[in-house]
Parts: C-alpha cells; sequence; structure tokens
C-alpha cells in the first residue's frame, strides 16, 4: 500500500488561500498510526476580522445574483468535486479513519446534495396576495438572511459542510465554515471545488483555530445574520443560547441516541444485514447510528446470535488498505469513552458476546461490540456511545418498546423493522424522532428533511425546509392609485 499525500491545510479568505496572519498551525494526525500527517492554519482574531469583511462583501454580490447563475456555479462545484472524488476520499481516509469506500461514498454523495439545492435553490418562490383595495398590489417576497457561520464536525467532514453551504449558497447568502482542525483537508477540498468553480471572492470563507474563540467571536459579530452547527447538545445548547442573545436565526443538529425496534415479526436476516451495516459505519461515529437495540423476548436470542455473527466478520484496520469494512475511532478521547462504556455495561451486569477491548497498541482501533442483557441504568443506554458498540435489550411488548425509544431527551432518529402494518403505523405515530427509518438502513438522500426533535436540536438539513432557515419575508404592499 503507497500511502497518498497528504496536504497543509490554509484558510479561505476572500478568494484567496492563505496562512493564519500570525503564522500558527495545528497537527492533523491519522487515527490508524497516532503519528501526525500535516498542518493546519490556525486562524486569530486578525484572520477573523478578514473574513467578516469579506463575507459582507461577498454577500453584496452573491444576494445580486440570478438564481439560475447561482445554480450554474454550484453545478460545476459538483463536477469538479465528481471528478476529483479519489483524491479527496484519500486525504479524508487519512485524516478521518473511515475506510477508503466509506470516504469515497461520502465525496460523491456531497455533490448529489450540490446538484440537488442548486436546482432547489431556483424554486424560491414569493407571492402575489389579493388586496382588499384594487388600487393596491400586495407582494410577499423571499429574500437570503445575510452572511452565515457554520459550525461542523469530524464525524463526515465533507457531508455536515456541503449541507450547509448548499443551503447558503442556493438562497443567495454567503458562508463563513469553521471546519474541524481534525479533518480540515477533505472540507478544504469540497470548497477548492466552489472556488474553481467560481464562486465569487468572499462568498465562501473558511477557517480553522479555537473553536470557543471563533464561535465566541463570529456568532454575536453583527455582519453574522444565521448561525448553523451540528455537533454535541451541550456545545448545542451553549451556542444556540449566544444567538438567541443576538436575535441570530439558528439550525441545531445534534446528539442521539437511537433506538432499533426489532418486532417478533421482523425479518431477522434484513434487519441485522441493515441495522447492523449502519451500527459500524464509520466505525459508530455517526449521529444517527442505531445504539439502543431493543428486540422482542421471542425473537432475541435469533437476532443476537446473527448480530454477532455480522459483527465478527467485519475487517478492523487501516482505512487505506483495501478489504477494511471499519477503521479507527478518529481520537484517542474515543477510544478511552468504548473502554469505560463497556467495563459500566458489564459492571451493571451486562454480558459482551463480542468485541468490548482495544485492537493492538497504536492507533484508534477498538473491537466492534456487542453487549446483551444490558440493564437501563447503564450508561451506554443513557450517553450516547458514539462508537462501535451495540446495546441489546429485550421487551415483552410494543408500548414497552416504545416507552424506552421516547424516554431519553434525544430524538434525532429511529429505525423500526415489522412486516405489520398496524405496528409500523404504531411507530410512526407514537416514537418522538426526527426521521424514522423502517424496515432498511438510514437514507439521508438531499431531498428529505434531515433533522431531530427534543434535545438533538431543532431545523432541517435536507429537503425544501433546509433553506427555509436561510430566508427572511419581506411584505410589500404598494398603493398604485
Amino acid at each position: 500500500m503507497t500511502t497518498p499525500t497528504y496536504p497543509s491545510t490554509q484558510l479561505l479568505i476572500d478568494g484567496q488561500w492563505c496562512d493564519a496572519a500570525d503564522g500558527r498551525t495545528l497537527a492533523v494526525m491519522n487515527p490508524s498510526t497516532g503519528t501526525e500527517v500535516g498542518r493546519v492554519a490556525h486562524a486569530g482574531i486578525a484572520d477573523l476580522d478578514r473574513a467578516l469583511a469579506a463575507t459582507q462583501k461577498g454577500f453584496a454580490t452573491w444576494r445580486a445574483t440570478p438564481a439560475i447563475e447561482r445554480a450554474k456555479l454550484m453545478r460545476a462545484a459538483a463536477a469538479l468535486v465528481r471528478e476529483r472524488v479519489d483524491a479527496i476520499a484519500a486525504v479524508m481516509t487519512q485524516e478521518q479513519g473511515k475506510p477508503l469506500a466509506e470516504a469515497k461514498a461520502e465525496a460523491l454523495s456531497a455533490a448529489d446534495i450540490i446538484e440537488w439545492f442548486a436546482d432547489e435553490g431556483r424554486r424560491i418562490y414569493g407571492r402575489l396576495v389579493p388586496p382588499r383595495n384594487m388600487a393596491v398590489q400586495q407582494q410577499v417576497l423571499k429574500e437570503p438572511v445575510g452572511p452565515v457561520a457554520a459550525f461542523t464536525p469530524w464525524n463526515f467532514p465533507i457531508n455536515q459542510v456541503v449541507r450547509k453551504v448548499c443551503a447558503a449558497l442556493s438562497t443567495g447568502c454567503s458562508i463563513i465554515v469553521k471546519a474541524p482542525e481534525e479533518t480540515p483537508a477533505s472540507p478544504s477540498a469540497l470548497i477548492k471545488a466552489f472556488v474553481d468553480a467560481g464562486v465569487p471572492a468572499g462568498v465562501i470563507g473558511l477557517v480553522y483555530g479555537n473553536p470557543a474563540e471563533i464561535s465566541g467571536y463570529l456568532i454575536p459579530h453583527p455582519v453574522i445574520r444565521k448561525i448553523t452547527f451540528t455537533g454535541s447538545t451541550p456545545v448545542g445548547k451553549q451556542l444556540a443560547a449566544m444567538a438567541g442573545q443576538h436575535m441570530k436565526r439558528v439550525t441545531m443538529e445534534l446528539g442521539g441516541h437511537a433506538p432499533v425496534i426489532v418486532a417478533e415479526d421482523a425479518d431477522i436476516a434484513q434487519a441485522v444485514k441493515a441495522a447492523g451495516a449502519a451500527k459500524f459505519r464509520n466505525a459508530g461515529q455517526v449521529c444517527i447510528a442505531p445504539t439502543r437495540f431493543l428486540v422482542q423476548n421471542s425473537i432475541r436470542e435469533a437476532f443476537v446470535k446473527a448480530l454477532v455473527a455480522q459483527t465478527q466478520a467485519l475487517k478492523v484496520g487501516d482505512g487505506l488498505t483495501q478489504g477494511t469494512t471499519m477503521g479507527p475511532l478518529a481520537n484517542p478521547r474515543r477510544l478511552t469513552a468504548m473502554q469505560q462504556f463497556t467495563e459500566d455495561a458489564v459492571k451493571q451486569g451486562a454480558k459482551v458476546v463480542a468485541g468490548g477491548e482495544r485492537i493492538g497498541s497504536s492507533g484508534n482501533f477498538f473491537a466492534p461490540t456487542v453487549l446483551t442483557e444490558v440493564p437501563l441504568t447503564a450508561k451506554v443506554f443513557n450517553d450516547e456511545p458514539f462508537g462501535p458498540m451495540a446495546a441489546v435489550r429485550g421487551f415483552d411488548t410494543l408500548d414497552e418498546a416504545i416507552a424506552e425509544s421516547n424516554r431519553l431527551p434525544y430524538g434525532l432518529a429511529g429505525y423500526a423493522y415489522s412486516q405489520s402494518i398496524k405496528t409500523i403505523h404504531q411507530l410512526a405515530q407514537r416514537v418522538e424522532v426526527g426521521m424514522l427509518w423502517v424496515n432498511q438502513p438510514a437514507m439521508p438522500v438531499p431531498e428529505m428533511p434531515f433533522g431531530g426533535v427534543k434535545d438533538s436540536g431543532y431545523g432541517s438539513e435536507g429537503g425544501p425546509e433546509a433553506l427555509e432557515a436561510y430566508i427572511v419575508t419581506k411584505t410589500v404592499s404598494i398603493n398604485c392609485g
């Protein structure tokens, strides 16, 4: 295996790739080896001020660009992403750890997302309202809210950026992206496609640095009119509170703890194949990953047996190695967390039937894990594990499973497996989540809403609903008499 070159990453300010004004950088580590592979520029306040001035100028240009022209530039960017997909995927795997096939799928999905939003931006319509006085014309106009500040996580370094950038660009907004310092090069490659496609200077900015300093400076700043964040619930609440103090619009896609309800009439093979694959994708570091497996007791033993077999067949290793189906955790913090989740569950009576331990002594590898007989008091059934850990618990009645699904304050995603129309209808009506996938893995296509309820956030990052938070509505009433 030849390791591809990993680039060091610069800031993008006013259409120019540049180092931080004070020259500071941060190390980027390869989670498969634990070694440094590159550096990323660390923005300071001076850099943020330049980025803010540029985004204000870029907004003035971009909002005056016809929607059809914006769409053409976005589609050109999508074409460049497809052309460069192999190089982008290789960079992502080195910095994030996911298998090369998953990284490539993420990049290709980004191209689809760009194209969908490009076209949807052409369908932002106002309306004429019949007046009470025929000498008056009443209009409802839809206008871009203004410059956007976006904050994105490391688990899907392109997917989480592209949804925010596209919602902003398709509505006529400019945007500054604070992308993750741990995985900086792949979002940079995505944004480079927009720059190379001809998106004007200042329309997109890209910065890295101290997350608290950047959010604390950008969110209150009068230039910024909209905040969008993907990450943990505690941090999301802090940023939403800050935005609220300054009357800024907010979209929050926060943590989850997705229940998986497997009814006794489910197709067990289908449920294990779909939910098991979803569980261990990206080493379980997925906000919509199945986490609490609730299986009807009459089929629990058979389900666990099949899940363990599928889990043990996974090939864990460096994401660049051919045949790898699960890579490392993204950082040592997640490795420690998995060990703590396992120890806590076992202490409270759970059984480890697969995995449960670190693999090797270098890199952040943790064996894909299945726990059974997990009590409700176990940490893994209350806090999002965000790792390769499936916790299984039995239930007798559907009401019991629904109650457990709704017990936690999270409400992002859920999964269900059943052949009964009645059961599926009840689950669709009663499970408190923003997204429910039935008899299939997660299908977060761009044309469908993507977001949660309760402590999992508010707003959408998919479907026409995603554009609503980037648009302001203006009433115009004209007396023509």
